[in-house]
């Protein structure tokens, strides 16, 4: 792993704890998808801080970690509902 990888990860993963408390406090869907977001792209930073290819794991993580919030969300939401 270069030097470069090596301070890049905790800047990614501040980042992305960061943007996860911008949603608003009423906003349950904002904080899911933020939250599970900034999981998918730490995840994704180190997948790609070994593996090589490391903005683009980081970006899918990210993605992946987004969707995967929302689903959550509205899966919590019908049970909510029922």
């Amino acid at each position: 792993m270069t030097s470069r990888r090596l301070l890049t990860l905790p800047l990614v993963a501040l980042l992305g704890v960061s943007l996860a408390g911008c949603a608003t406090p009423d906003s349950t869907t904002g904080q899911r998808v933020g939250t599970a977001a900034a999981v998918g792209a730490a995840t994704g930073a180190v997948v790609g801080a070994i593996s090589g290819g490391f903005l683009r794991s980081t970006l899918v993580g990210a993605a992946a970690g987004a969707a995967g919030g929302f689903v959550y969300d509205q899966i919590k939401k019908s049970q909510e509902n029922d």
